[in-house]
């Protein structure tokens, strides 16, 4: 049985790229292979449990001071000689430094790294890839904007480059009427348009444009952000300051969104950049209209606008416009806007189809070092 082993820096923090290799590893168990998820630290929470139920194996190394730990590295290598896996998948920078200069004094009979978004980052950084790029065996990228940006920085080469984007399962995120019906009881919403936004509360994803943008959109409307991070206090003070506190409503970090967006009427994106948003994604197979930050790797998820409303990056005047049409739109195109959009999402990012892929490139990875 082939054993793939996926390495990432966490899992106690879900983001995109988390919920993408928790994704594949329970897809691939599935199908028949070994799979195990090495993470550099953290517990792994409630992802642990999901992958440990699903008979994929865990692993924290544990390490306290990221790739400065020593211990870490020898309890991969460790790992390594006891486990042996036949592919390695790095994602993210860290684990796939770590995973890459491991080769050096570990046996790996294939590695390769996924890129989760378009931004190339610090110097440091860049720097980092482009010296280790001989310790791979391919790169992979979620869409075509993120391996432009990558190439262009000289931190990957088109000859080791392949697009293989985030894989959806539909059957999970799909709309749901009876769910829609009572949550929106729980709340109290009677005509209220309900906004669902998702993601860390971070700089990148731009929440003070978001809240601008919702001071600015017709009432009733209100917004609901699944997230938590750093920027909590500030964004509450701002949603004061700005007069839609009543409107706007902080649910902290959720393990399951997936009740938000079948509950919302529509899906709002404020982000500065993206590689290939899954919670976009998510809520495209759950059927919302969308809108959007016009960034590279928003617009390819959106086939350039056709799919979705965009709006430029840090202009809350073209955000409120686009969410005040989506509002003011009739209740049948919106619904068919939400099912041209999950049709793109079923036929372009399905999650079988992209096992497919995986499944193909890790077997010709594998023959290669054989």
């Amino acid at each position: 049985m082939t054993h793939v082993a996926s390495v990432i820096p966490g899992l106690d923090r879900m983001g995109g790229a988390e919920r993408q290799a928790v994704l594949l590893a329970r897809g691939l168990r599935r199908r028949g292979w070994r799979v195990s998820v090495v993470a550099l630290s953290g517990s792994g929470g409630e992802a642990r449990r999901d992958l440990e139920s699903a008979g994929v194996a865990f692993l924290s190394l544990a390490m306290r001071k990221g790739l400065a730990d020593p211990r870490g590295w020898v309890r991969f290598h460790d790992w390594l000689r006891r486990e042996r896996p036949d592919v390695v998948h790095a994602h993210l920078p860290h684990a796939a430094w770590l995973v890459r200069w491991s080769r050096l004094g570990a046996k790996i009979p294939a590695v390769v790294d996924t890129l989760h978004s378009s931004s190339t980052g610090t110097v440091g950084r860049r720097l980092g890839y482009r010296l280790s790029n001989r310790l791979t065996d391919g790169v992979t990228a979620v869409s075509q904007a993120v391996a432009e940006a990558h190439l262009r920085a000289r931190m990957a080469t088109a000859e080791n480059l392949t697009v293989l984007p985030n894989g959806i399962d539909t059957e999970v995120w799909r709309p749901d009427a009876q769910v829609r019906a009572a949550v929106r009881g729980e709340l109290g919403l009677r005509e209220d348009f309900l906004w669902v936004a998702v993601g860390r509360l971070e700089s990148v994803k731009d929440y003070p444009t978001l809240l601008e943008a919702v001071a600015r959109i017709p009432e009733p409307s209100r917004l609901l952000i699944a997230g938590a991070g750093p920027l909590r206090d500030e964004l509450a003070g701002l949603a004061a300051r700005l007069g839609v506190r009543q409107r706007v409503r902080f649910l902290g970090f959720q393990a399951e969104v997936l009740r938000w967006m079948q509950t919302a009427d529509g899906f709002v994106l404020a982000s500065r950049w993206e590689g290939l948003p899954m919670a976009l994604l998510e809520a495209a197979a759950c059927g919302l209209p969308i809108v959007a930050t016009d960034v590279p790797g928003t617009r390819e998820a959106l086939d350039g606008g056709r799919t979705g409303r965009l709006a430029a990056a840090g202009n809350p005047e073209q955000l409120a416009a686009a969410m005040t049409a989506t509002m003011r739109d009739s209740s049948e195109k919106r619904r068919t806007m939400g099912t041209r959009v999950r049709e793109q999402v079923i036929e372009q990012f399905g999650l079988e189809a992209v096992l497919d892929r995986w499944e193909r490139l890790y077997g010709e990875l594998v023959a290669v070092r054989s």
